[in-house]
């Protein structure tokens, strides 16, 4: 067989993808395995939305859009970033794709050059760096940890900023800490980068409405409109819409590069799925009161895994602001054994016993910069993560 291309060897699956991969391969062969890796909603797609798919599909709307997006998409986009976070956007800024991640590899592919530094704050979405990596540019991980309620402040960012700093990737409400960035605190990072008017600011908002304790988000161009000129505001329909399967996002900004996202996806995707679009209409439009619904949820399965947790010898819960996973602490366990003999040496460890002897599937900290923690979800119903609060619990109670 000829060989493949250098790139081939270099990328990695996503980790949170690999891990519910190895959930389903051992479920299949017989084992019950709690999925808390899971970064979907429980919840299904609301009525009125999936009633615009249906009716699009009945009314034959099944042909292709414009590669960019449908226009009275964009439209509806625009008014939403009017109505939701006081940002003034033309149809013209907005490109729409098929889901966050190729939308976000867009926007690096079009603003990074081989060589250029890309800021990341840590943790992080494990996607970033690969993206980064792929464009030819250089992740620099700024850490970001408990001590700063796993935020980035202006001290941090300026001590990051180099001649060759292209861009930062801006994540809030940030997946997995489950951090909110105030207004002030975005300002504040803003007034740094007002001094280095070559670096892009791209921002992943796909968490934007859900959170927790009536914090409410704040978007950086909401809170510094003054670099509105590079922005690029990425977004999607998938979390708060509860749209996972419906695999469609969209991105905002200068139109030079909005335009050139949407040439890059005409040729990596193709236009957008058309339902799907049609449907997103009436998402952005219609009733949306189910969301203060689901985040009421998510709280309530947020408090409950934090109480668990915290009865637990050897593990500490991170409480969140938004999102919907939780973060906890496993340095206790570190240096110690599980019950069943296994040296836990550092949070991968504690991920894969708890996988093969709890049968418990969480994500370790360490692929989103975060060790020594591990991700748990709690997008599942609170049956299925109180089944997993207990055999976390049985397992600690063996660790020494």
């Amino acid at each position: 067989m000829p060989s493949l291309a250098s790139r081939a060897s270099e990328i990695r699956p996503s980790p949170t993808i690999a891990m519910n991969a190895r959930a389903a391969e051992l479920t299949r062969a017989g084992r019950d395995i709690v999925p808390l890796s899971l970064g979907e909603p429980d919840f299904h797609t609301a009525d009125n939305i999936k009633a615009a798919g249906i009716a699009a599909i009945n009314n034959n709307f099944t042909k292709y859009t414009a590669a960019d997006g449908y226009a009275p998409l964009k439209k509806a986009i625009t008014r939403k970033l009017l109505r939701d976070n006081d940002a003034h956007y033309e149809a013209e800024q907005v490109v729409i794709g098929a889901g966050a991640k190729v939308v976000l590899f867009s926007a690096i592919l079009s603003i990074i050059n081989p060589g250029d530094e890309v800021i990341i704050p840590a943790p992080y979405w494990v996607t970033y760096p690969d993206h980064v990596q792929m464009a030819g540019g250089k992740s620099v991980f700024v850490v970001c940890d408990a001590s700063t309620g796993f935020k980035l402040t202006p001290e941090m960012i300026q001590g990051a900023l180099t001649s060759r700093t292209k861009a930062m990737i801006f994540n809030s409400p940030v997946n997995p800490s489950g951090a909110i960035y105030t207004a002030d605190e975005i300002r504040a990072l803003a007034h740094v980068l007002k001094a280095h008017p070559n670096v892009w600011i791209v921002t992943d908002e796909l968490y934007e409405h859900l959170y927790f304790d009536g914090e409410k988000t704040t978007t950086f161009v909401q809170a510094a409109p003054e670099l509105s000129d590079r922005i690029i505001t990425v977004n999607g329909f998938s979390k708060g819409y509860v749209m996972t399967g419906w695999r469609l996002a969209f991105a905002a900004g200068p139109k030079a590069v909005i335009k050139s996202m949407g040439d890059l996806l005409s040729t990596i995707t193709g236009a957008p799925n058309t339902i799907a679009q049609a449907a997103a209409i009436e998402a952005v439009d219609g009733d949306q009161s189910y969301m203060e619904r689901n985040r009421k949820t998510f709280q309530e399965r947020r408090d409950l895994v934090l109480s668990r947790v915290s009865q637990m010898p050897g593990l500490k819960g991170i409480k969140p602001s938004g999102t919907f996973y939780v973060l906890i602490d496993c340095s206790g366990w570190l240096g110690k054994r599980s019950g069943g003999g296994r040296l836990m040496s550092s949070d991968t460890d504690v991920v894969e016993a708890l996988l093969e002897e709890a049968e418990v599937a969480t994500v370790s900290g360490e692929v989103f910069g975060a060790g020594p923690y591990f991700r748990v979800s709690i997008a599942l119903e609170k049956a299925l993560i109180e089944k997993g609060m207990d055999r976390i619990a049985a397992f600690a109670e063996k660790v020494c």
